[in-house]
């Protein structure tokens, strides 16, 4: 058994286009435990989400911290922390703070995913 304790986590910028803005992430749980599954934590700044894009697998969002919104082409959700959510293989979506907020979301997926940017 091992505990992690995502408050001691380093957390590491993140340099990517899929962002509006600054990220960190913490990762929590890597394939050096698990060849399952991957768990980190995403750290937005006010406002900043990421843009459309979809996974080839299942990914489950765990809300931490502060006040989000996840979105599809058809709903968007507010979302707090506590608040589970289930997106399927190959649905367009985003994640990320609501305007003027921060926000934290642990992600789980398997290290297999494979991500697609469909917004510029």
């Amino acid at each position: 058994m091992k505990v992690v304790k995502v408050a001691q986590v380093a957390k590491e910028p993140q340099e990517s286009s899929l962002f509006t803005g600054p990220v960190t992430m913490q990762p929590v749980v890597g394939t050096e435990l698990s060849k399952r599954f991957l768990i980190k934590q995403v750290n937005f700044s006010r406002g900043v989400r990421n843009k459309f894009h979809t996974h080839n697998i299942e990914q489950v969002l765990i809300v931490t911290e502060g006040k989000g919104i996840v979105a599809t082409e058809k709903e968007k959700i507010t979302v707090s922390p506590g608040d589970i959510i289930f997106i399927p293989a190959g649905e367009k979506h985003w994640h990320g703070a609501a305007k003027g907020a921060t926000f934290s979301h642990l992600y789980v997926m398997s290290p297999d995913s494979d991500i697609t940017q469909v917004e510029d």
